[in-house]
């Protein structure tokens, strides 16, 4: 496949709502999109790195700039998702970089093809179940009503953002007051430490699925020792970046859970490798979310109808985020979001909603 040029498209998507987690507040996200474009179709993708590098040492300022410096010139005259991959492997970490470029690749693909992605990864389901992540609120009362609300939505899981001095209490009140049947997990983005474990264990009495990411994402071997402490399954989000650490994670004991983010570990065909690791081994997945426009939820959807994505995922209606995708939105029916079946990711940007929301493009001829 020859592609004639690339595309760097920087837009801003208003939340509907501040977005509070343990390492900020985001209430505006700074999105970069990536569009390959060939003879034969073009391919779209979302770059999920945030503004700053808190979340991940990425950001998108940086990732614009591997991009067009070193990952978009090493790319062959004619390739495909694979060889695009081989082509970036010199260059170390970038994997958000890497992901959003390897996508847009594997899109032009796709659709020049005829295949959707969620045929291409091995897809078994033909919508999935979602949850709903609940950022950090100012107080229980307020958070009780958020929930509530996307309980009325028919979101199947809740997931509350924790953090020392907001972790047992607002846990206890969602529990009290929705009851078990619900289900309930905590995701503490690296907010503590292993001499936490007497409170974190304090969590296990409120039969959770799972705590997501406790410890520093470089603490395999103490979240190993974490999980011989506590009841609660652990599950790895920001330690886990490519297949080779959920191995170690799944050798250490670090976990018994993943948390699969395709920009976090480079790609869908490294989330591919991740599905068929954990599978072998016994290990539930679930898709986690990056505040996604529709261009990188669509995606998402496809990867998260695999056999191994036994759990809901954060893979939200659109309507969670913003008022208005660039993408027709995908809805919320009885629990599920439907997955997209066209070539490629199977949506496209909406023309006119994307040139509203656009501050600025970069051709790169290639």
């Amino acid at each position: 496949m020859k592609i004639t040029g690339i595309e760097l498209r920087r837009i801003a998507m208003p939340l509907v709502t501040p977005f509070r987690t343990s390492f900020g507040t985001e209430t505006e996200r700074d999105v970069l999109l990536v569009r390959v474009v060939t003879p034969e179709a073009e391919g779209w993708a979302e770059c999920v790195a945030m503004s700053e590098p808190l979340y991940s040492p990425e950001y998108v300022d940086g990732a614009a700039e591997v991009l067009r410096r070193f990952l978009i010139p090493a790319l062959p005259a004619h390739t495909d998702a694979h060889g695009a991959g081989r082509a970036m492997e010199p260059f170390k970490g970038h994997r958000m970089a890497k992901a959003a470029l390897e996508t847009a690749v594997l899109d032009a693909q796709l659709r020049a093809g005829g295949q959707s992605l969620a045929s291409f990864l091995g897809a078994s389901a033909d919508r999935v179940p979602c949850g709903v992540s609940v950022g950090i609120m100012n107080s229980v009362p307020e958070l009780l009503d958020a929930v509530g609300g996307y309980l009325a939505e028919g979101y199947l899981r809740i997931k509350l953002k924790i953090e020392p001095g907001w972790d047992l209490a607002p846990v206890r009140a969602v529990r009290e007051r929705f009851g078990p049947e619900v289900l309930l997990q905590v995701d503490a983005n690296a907010a503590y430490t292993l001499t936490d474990a007497p409170h974190l264990a304090k969590l296990d009495e409120f039969d959770l699925l799972l705590i997501e990411q406790p410890l520093a994402n470089d603490d395999m071997v103490q979240h190993a020792e974490l999980a011989k402490r506590l009841r609660t399954p652990i599950c790895l989000d920001e330690s886990i970046d490519s297949a080779a650490h959920a191995a170690a994670a799944i050798t250490l004991g670090a976990c018994s859970i993943i948390n699969v983010k395709p920009g976090r570990i480079g790609g869908y065909l490294e989330a591919r490798r991740i599905h068929d690791l954990a599978r072998a081994h016994g290990v539930a997945l679930w898709c986690g979310g990056m505040l996604e426009t529709g261009i990188g939820r669509a995606a998402n959807l496809a990867l998260a109808a695999m056999p191994g994505f036994t759990l809901p995922g954060d893979t939200s209606a659109s309507r969670r985020y913003y008022a208005t995708d660039i993408t027709p939105p995908f809805e919320l029916h009885d629990g599920h979001l439907g997955v997209p079946t066209g070539p490629g990711i199977g949506v496209d940007p909406v023309p006119g909603i994307l040139d509203e929301v656009t501050t600025a493009t970069e051709w790169i001829t290639v």
